[in-house]
């Protein structure tokens, strides 16, 4: 997004949202750990709940900030769940 997209969202949204994606798997909801088709796939659980915080906030946020800090903590489970969530932002 360039700085006219971004000055165009503010004010078709009326709003300055913007919604880190700091995604801490010790901190998921069980409805996502433990949902019976994704148990024990990092990558799958963190994109999931990105995904679910993407599509609800998606009326009123302009931008969105992955913390790439929290995915690189995960090794490649945290790098795939960071590229999917990109590629889904996208």
């Amino acid at each position: 997004m360039n700085r006219k997209e971004l000055v165009e969202q503010i004010f078709a949204k009326k709003s300055f949202l913007c919604v880190g994606l700091d995604t801490d798997i010790n901190k998921l909801p069980k409805c996502i750990t433990e949902s019976e088709d994704i148990q024990g796939a990092e990558a799958e659980m963190i994109f999931r709940f990105n995904k679910a915080i993407i599509d609800a906030t998606a009326p009123y946020c302009v931008a969105y900030k992955p913390n790439l800090a929290f995915y690189e903590s995960r090794g490649i489970d945290g790098m795939i769940a960071f590229e999917n969530t990109i590629k889904y932002l996208h």
